[in-house]
């Protein structure tokens, strides 16, 4: 996979994560409207390591959708195959984050400008010159952006890239949970990594027990790399024989939770990139995890996560003093 141009790709949504910020003097809630959406996340993460990575999506030529190529230009994401569409808005998301740190999300998406993503804009040269394809079901939720989907995985397959799932389920944006099973379900049979939460591995598989869970996923699918994101409890690795477990970095200056799992996964695709799928032991997943785990950490005591992710610094240090 050497001689690529771009480590990482990424296709998905592109979109405003409105998340809470106070109360007004009138006592209404205000929000702030912050970059997001979980592939970008992903890649800017990836970008604050030193990796070079590219985005495929689409948003409304609007103030929103001027304000997130703005973003990506500024984090340093190629933006060459985000397309701006004239025709549609940019999708919108409200985030409510409750005491206990549980979310909840309100999409306007109907349609929105990342469903709106077509097959035939799907850009084959740079599918070509990525070394990991990432990519999420927020892209599979409707007929044509899942064709688009689908057509940028089997084009990254063909040119030797390593493919990246994250299920990322989010049940209001699909018209029945069946539908969503049959795409997770696709999703886990293209991939050599998965990143999955604690949630949705009970949800897909039935299993309370997430090492029972994990169990039905690797005699089905054979994934190489599995990931576990169990927030407060922490993460865990599953790779051949080998299942891996390190704790969180909790801290009490925790804000919210949006783009941790994100931070999370970028990290760890970094170490993907560094050793490859064939040279994984017990010393690195675990330094893996740790690594993931405090990036994870720190994200949480920030507001949105785009432009704000950790620099390697300041994760080792935080590593270092806990």
């Amino acid at each position: 996979m050497s001689g690529k141009k771009y480590d990482v790709v990424a296709l998905g949504e592109l979109l405003i994560d409105f998340t809470e910020n106070g109360v007004s003097g009138q006592g209404n809630t205000i929000f702030e409207a912050n970059p997001g959406g979980a592939p970008c996340n992903v890649l800017a993460m990836l970008n604050q390591l030193g990796r070079k990575t590219a985005f495929m999506g689409k948003v409304g030529v609007d103030i929103f959708g001027n304000k997130l190529k703005g973003v990506l230009d500024e984090v340093g994401i190629d933006t060459s195959a985000l397309l701006m569409d004239p025709d549609v808005r940019t999708t919108l998301a409200f985030v409510q984050t409750f005491a206990d740190g549980d979310r909840d999300f309100s999409f306007y998406r109907n349609p929105g400008a990342d469903m709106m993503l077509m097959e035939g804009e799907v850009d084959g040269e740079m599918l070509a010159q990525c070394r990991v394809f990432h990519f999420g079901t927020l892209s599979m939720t409707h007929d044509e952006v899942r064709k688009a989907t689908k057509k940028a995985i089997a084009i990254a397959k063909e040119n030797g890239a390593v493919i990246s799932f994250d299920p990322n389920l989010r049940p209001p944006l699909w018209s029945s949970l069946d539908l969503a099973k049959e795409q997770v379900d696709y999703g886990l049979r293209q991939c050599d990594v998965l990143k999955i939460s604690d949630n949705e591995i009970q949800w897909f598989t039935g299993k309370e027990d997430y090492d029972e869970g994990i169990k039905v996923l690797q005699d089905t699918y054979h994934i190489p790399l599995i990931l576990l994101s169990m927030g407060k409890e922490g993460s865990r690795a599953y790779y051949r024989d080998l299942r891996v477990e390190r704790a969180p970095y909790l801290q009490e200056n925790t804000i919210e939770t949006t783009g941790a799992g994100d931070t999370f996964g970028g990290s760890c695709l970094n170490f993907v990139l560094e050793y490859g799928l064939d040279g994984l032991d017990e010393e690195k997943l675990s330094y893996m995890l740790s690594f993931a785990n405090a990036a994870a950490s720190l994200i949480t005591t920030r507001k949105g996560a785009l432009r704000v992710m950790p620099k390697p610094e300041e994760v080792e240090k935080l590593m270092q003093t806990t």
